[in-house]
Protein backbone atom coordinates (compact mmCIF):
# COMPACT_ATOMS: atom_id res chain seq x y z
CA UNK A 1 0.00 0.00 0.00
CA UNK A 2 1.53 3.63 -0.83
CA UNK A 3 1.82 5.91 1.74
CA UNK A 4 -0.84 8.42 0.66
CA UNK A 5 -3.38 5.03 0.80
CA UNK A 6 -2.20 4.43 4.64
CA UNK A 7 -2.54 7.95 5.66
CA UNK A 8 -6.31 8.08 3.71
CA UNK A 9 -6.63 4.83 5.71
CA UNK A 10 -5.16 6.33 9.23
CA UNK A 11 -7.18 9.96 8.41
CA UNK A 12 -10.42 7.47 7.61
CA UNK A 13 -9.96 5.16 11.09
CA UNK A 14 -8.96 8.14 13.12
CA UNK A 15 -12.40 9.85 12.39
CA UNK A 16 -14.35 6.56 12.68
CA UNK A 17 -12.92 5.91 16.29
CA UNK A 18 -13.27 9.34 17.94
CA UNK A 19 -17.05 9.46 16.54
CA UNK A 20 -17.72 6.22 17.72
CA UNK A 21 -15.98 6.69 21.16
CA UNK A 22 -17.43 10.00 22.14
CA UNK A 23 -21.00 9.22 20.87
CA UNK A 24 -20.57 5.61 23.50
CA UNK A 25 -19.66 8.15 26.34
CA UNK A 26 -22.46 10.87 25.06
CA UNK A 27 -25.41 8.25 24.57
CA UNK A 28 -24.34 6.51 28.15
CA UNK A 29 -24.35 9.56 29.74
CA UNK A 30 -27.37 11.14 28.43
CA UNK A 31 -29.42 7.76 29.10
CA UNK A 32 -27.41 6.94 32.65
CA UNK A 33 -27.37 10.25 34.49
CA UNK A 34 -30.19 12.85 34.69
CA UNK A 35 -29.29 16.16 33.79
CA UNK A 36 -26.84 18.42 36.36
CA UNK A 37 -26.28 14.75 37.79
CA UNK A 38 -22.48 15.21 39.01
CA UNK A 39 -20.67 11.73 39.92
CA UNK A 40 -17.52 12.05 42.18
CA UNK A 41 -14.86 10.24 40.82
CA UNK A 42 -12.16 11.83 42.43
CA UNK A 43 -11.36 15.43 44.15
CA UNK A 44 -10.54 16.78 41.19
CA UNK A 45 -12.66 14.56 38.69
CA UNK A 46 -16.63 14.51 38.35
CA UNK A 47 -18.85 13.36 35.94
CA UNK A 48 -21.32 16.11 35.44
CA UNK A 49 -23.99 15.83 33.03
CA UNK A 50 -24.79 19.21 30.84
CA UNK A 51 -26.00 20.16 28.03
CA UNK A 52 -24.66 22.90 25.86
CA UNK A 53 -27.24 24.63 23.58
CA UNK A 54 -25.16 26.95 21.90
CA UNK A 55 -21.24 27.56 21.12
CA UNK A 56 -17.83 26.54 23.13
CA UNK A 57 -18.81 27.69 26.94
CA UNK A 58 -22.87 28.10 26.33
CA UNK A 59 -22.31 31.11 24.17
CA UNK A 60 -24.72 31.94 22.11
CA UNK A 61 -24.19 34.40 19.45
CA UNK A 62 -25.98 32.99 16.65
CA UNK A 63 -29.04 31.00 15.82
CA UNK A 64 -28.75 27.38 16.33
CA UNK A 65 -29.46 26.22 12.69
CA UNK A 66 -26.93 29.07 11.07
CA UNK A 67 -24.22 27.66 13.69
CA UNK A 68 -24.81 23.76 12.81
CA UNK A 69 -24.79 24.48 9.33
CA UNK A 70 -21.57 26.36 9.39
CA UNK A 71 -19.75 23.64 11.81
CA UNK A 72 -20.72 21.04 8.75
CA UNK A 73 -19.28 23.54 6.12
CA UNK A 74 -16.39 23.80 8.62
CA UNK A 75 -15.75 20.08 8.50
CA UNK A 76 -16.21 19.75 4.54
CA UNK A 77 -13.68 22.42 3.80
CA UNK A 78 -11.13 20.62 6.41
CA UNK A 79 -11.88 17.34 4.97
CA UNK A 80 -10.88 18.62 1.52
CA UNK A 81 -8.36 20.12 2.50
CA UNK A 82 -6.52 17.56 4.00
CA UNK A 83 -7.22 15.07 1.32
CA UNK A 84 -5.66 17.81 -1.10
CA UNK A 85 -2.44 17.80 1.21
CA UNK A 86 -2.47 14.10 1.41
CA UNK A 87 -2.11 13.83 -2.54
CA UNK A 88 0.49 16.82 -2.47
CA UNK A 89 2.41 15.39 0.84
CA UNK A 90 2.07 15.57 3.84
CA UNK A 91 3.31 14.64 7.59
CA UNK A 92 1.88 12.00 9.54
CA UNK A 93 1.67 14.27 12.62
CA UNK A 94 0.26 17.28 10.79
CA UNK A 95 -2.46 14.38 9.25
CA UNK A 96 -3.21 13.27 12.69
CA UNK A 97 -4.05 16.69 14.12
CA UNK A 98 -6.34 17.57 11.23
CA UNK A 99 -7.98 14.59 11.77
CA UNK A 100 -8.20 14.89 15.34
CA UNK A 101 -10.15 18.21 14.55
CA UNK A 102 -12.15 17.11 12.11
CA UNK A 103 -13.35 14.01 13.83
CA UNK A 104 -14.63 15.96 17.08
CA UNK A 105 -15.80 18.68 15.27
CA UNK A 106 -18.13 16.12 13.57
CA UNK A 107 -18.57 14.46 17.36
CA UNK A 108 -20.30 17.68 18.55
CA UNK A 109 -22.06 18.05 14.76
CA UNK A 110 -24.16 14.54 15.59
CA UNK A 111 -24.98 15.45 18.76
CA UNK A 112 -26.77 19.39 17.15
CA UNK A 113 -28.25 17.42 14.07
CA UNK A 114 -30.00 14.17 15.60
CA UNK A 115 -30.22 14.67 19.15
CA UNK A 116 -32.93 16.46 19.26
CA UNK A 117 -34.82 13.85 17.20
CA UNK A 118 -34.10 10.86 18.94
CA UNK A 119 -34.13 11.90 22.60
CA UNK A 120 -36.71 13.06 24.60
CA UNK A 121 -35.99 15.51 27.69
CA UNK A 122 -37.26 14.92 31.22
CA UNK A 123 -36.98 16.95 34.24
CA UNK A 124 -34.49 15.94 36.58
CA UNK A 125 -34.53 13.19 38.48
CA UNK A 126 -36.19 11.27 35.71
CA UNK A 127 -33.32 10.01 32.99
CA UNK A 128 -33.53 10.60 28.71
CA UNK A 129 -34.50 7.86 27.07
CA UNK A 130 -34.67 7.01 22.96
CA UNK A 131 -38.12 7.85 21.22
CA UNK A 132 -39.30 7.60 17.56
CA UNK A 133 -37.36 9.38 15.22
CA UNK A 134 -38.56 13.04 15.03
CA UNK A 135 -40.40 13.05 18.58
CA UNK A 136 -37.42 14.17 20.53
CA UNK A 137 -37.63 17.58 22.42
CA UNK A 138 -36.36 19.63 19.38
CA UNK A 139 -36.27 19.82 15.14
CA UNK A 140 -33.70 18.54 13.36
CA UNK A 141 -30.52 20.85 13.35
CA UNK A 142 -31.88 22.24 17.07
CA UNK A 143 -30.21 19.35 19.11
CA UNK A 144 -27.82 20.06 22.05
CA UNK A 145 -24.12 19.16 22.72
CA UNK A 146 -23.67 16.71 25.56
CA UNK A 147 -20.80 17.31 27.82
CA UNK A 148 -19.63 15.67 31.33
CA UNK A 149 -16.28 15.90 31.73
CA UNK A 150 -15.46 18.18 34.59
CA UNK A 151 -12.15 19.19 36.65
CA UNK A 152 -11.87 21.36 38.98
CA UNK A 153 -8.18 20.86 39.78
CA UNK A 154 -7.75 24.04 42.16
CA UNK A 155 -9.75 26.29 43.74
CA UNK A 156 -10.14 29.54 46.38
CA UNK A 157 -11.92 32.45 47.52
CA UNK A 158 -10.45 35.83 46.67
CA UNK A 159 -9.29 37.83 49.66
CA UNK A 160 -12.12 40.31 50.03
CA UNK A 161 -9.92 43.20 50.19
CA UNK A 162 -8.98 42.46 46.24
CA UNK A 163 -10.74 45.32 44.05
CA UNK A 164 -13.63 43.16 41.78
CA UNK A 165 -12.40 39.87 43.22
CA UNK A 166 -12.38 40.07 46.23
CA UNK A 167 -15.06 37.11 48.02
CA UNK A 168 -15.43 35.57 44.57
CA UNK A 169 -14.88 31.78 44.66
CA UNK A 170 -12.69 30.57 41.39
CA UNK A 171 -12.13 27.25 40.15
CA UNK A 172 -9.08 25.95 38.01
CA UNK A 173 -10.30 24.29 35.74
CA UNK A 174 -13.90 25.03 35.53
CA UNK A 175 -15.03 24.05 31.86
CA UNK A 176 -17.19 21.69 31.35
CA UNK A 177 -16.60 19.18 28.40
CA UNK A 178 -16.53 15.98 25.97
CA UNK A 179 -14.71 13.70 24.19
CA UNK A 180 -15.01 15.45 20.83
CA UNK A 181 -14.02 18.69 22.47
CA UNK A 182 -10.44 17.22 24.06
CA UNK A 183 -9.94 15.79 20.16
CA UNK A 184 -10.12 19.30 18.73
CA UNK A 185 -8.38 20.80 21.61
CA UNK A 186 -5.47 18.49 21.45
CA UNK A 187 -5.46 18.45 17.58
CA UNK A 188 -5.14 22.57 17.46
CA UNK A 189 -2.78 22.54 20.69
CA UNK A 190 -0.48 20.07 18.73
CA UNK A 191 -0.82 22.11 15.54
CA UNK A 192 0.31 25.27 17.22
CA UNK A 193 3.27 23.77 18.93
CA UNK A 194 4.88 21.85 16.04
CA UNK A 195 3.58 22.83 12.92
CA UNK A 196 2.96 26.53 13.40
CA UNK A 197 4.51 28.12 10.27
CA UNK A 198 5.58 24.82 8.49
CA UNK A 199 2.46 23.22 8.05
CA UNK A 200 2.52 21.08 4.67
CA UNK A 201 5.77 19.07 4.45
CA UNK A 202 6.14 17.73 1.09
CA UNK A 203 6.58 13.85 1.06
CA UNK A 204 9.13 13.47 3.95
CA UNK A 205 12.14 11.39 2.78
CA UNK A 206 10.93 8.51 1.99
Amino acid sequence: MSRQNWQRLTAVVLFLGIIVIDQAIKVAVKTGMYLHQAIHVTDWFYLLFTENNGMAFGWEFFDKWLLTTARIIFVLLIAYYLLRTIRRGISWGYLICLSLIIAGAAGNIVDCVFYGQIFNNPPAPMIAEFVPYGTGYGTLFHGRVVDMFYFPLVEWDWPSWLPWLGGEHFIFFSPIFNFADAAISCGIVALLLFYRGNLIIEDEKK
